[in-house]
């Protein structure tokens, strides 16, 4: 085992998935229970977990020590409510107790390298950096996941999304039932409900099809399932916007993995935005943006029946 791990990203469930594996791999289910320790750099100063570090495990032969939310190794500013001894940190790096793995984990998007500590850390620790997975990336973790072909992953994308915990929650549920064959395309349908979000994309593309009746049946489905008609709105303003912008880039010139960067969005979002981008003018959804803001408004002001005013925007569609 290594003494220094660095895991850092904006993907939060990469994160809890690389620190947890090794914790497994470094200690035994007993071992686990003694020799795991854990602090936040927010509340508590870097010297105590190096102490910790330092110290002999209480039971077995390694520990493991989690330092969460190092900010001292970004540049972020205004957090300095703890006193860290960095140069405490500097000496360790050198000098790692050979029975401890130190893992520091962050949220964030990138390390300041130009920073003397951070520098020394990236060189002598084990780094992995969590970062939003690309369509191809999602498809093969799907696929280290479980047995799954590739329609499954298809349909459990269209139908779960793209988020990783949600996705593993399905997939655990998805295992059990398929037990030791290959999940099928069948078995996702059988199981995995449709997330709000997509089912916002299903309106959107039964917009873009101006099939009225298909979205006025949808969002009649939603109300009955207790969907909050504001939320609704927010979300279909959210994807158009996200549509708007796609749409203006690809004129531009850029390519989905270039937007999907840009924009600071997950690289599939943008693909299913640009499969219904063309379907729409930028006078058309500079007009569903403008509906969009007046029925929140009026959703927010007005006494008059909510499902009323949504059903009266999608209506405007027929113009």
């Amino acid at each position: 085992m290594e003494q220094l791990y660095v895991i850092y990203g904006t993907e939060h469930f990469l994160i809890k998935q690389a620190h947890e594996q090794i914790v497994r791999r470094a200690l035994s289910d007993e071992e686990r229970e003694w020799n795991v320790s854990t602090y936040d750099c927010e509340e508590t100063p870097i010297e105590v977990a190096l102490e910790d570090a330092e110290t002999l495990p209480f039971f077995g032969e390694r520990k493991v020590v989690i330092v969460k939310q190092p900010y001292f190794l970004t540049a972020e500013k205004g957090k300095d409510k703890v006193e860290h001894d960095v140069k405490r940190l500097e000496a360790y790096i050198e000098r790692p107790a050979p029975f401890s793995s130190v893992i520091f984990v962050g949220t964030y998007e990138k390390l300041d390298e130009r920073k003397k500590v951070t520098k020394a850390l990236l060189k002598k620790a084990n780094v992995i950096v969590a970062k939003p997975l690309n369509e191809k990336e999602l498809k093969q973790w799907l696929k280290g996941q479980c047995q799954i072909n590739d329609d499954a992953i298809d349909v459990l994308l269209a139908l779960a999304g793209t988020d990783l915990a949600t996705l593993a929650n399905e997939i655990e549920k998805l295992m059990l039932f398929a037990e030791h064959r290959a999940i099928t395309a069948n078995d996702v349908r059988l199981l995995v409900s449709r997330t709000l979000e997509q089912n916002v994309f299903t309106l959107v593309e039964q917009m873009a099809k101006r099939d009225v009746p298909a979205a006025l049946q949808t969002l009649q489905d939603l109300l009955k399932q207790n969907e909050e008609p504001i939320k609704l709105v927010a979300l279909l303003a959210s994807q158009f916007r996200l549509i708007y912008e796609v749409k203006e880039l690809m004129k531009k010139g850029y390519g989905q993995q270039q937007i999907a960067s840009m924009l600071g969005v997950h690289p599939f979002r943008v693909k299913v935005a640009a499969s219904y981008a063309s379907g729409f003018s930028e006078r058309q959804l500079m007009r569903i943006l403008y509906d969009l803001a007046e029925t929140d408004y009026a959703l927010k002001s007005s006494a008059t029946d909510k499902q009323l005013l949504l059903q009266l925007f999608f209506l405007k569609l027929e113009r």
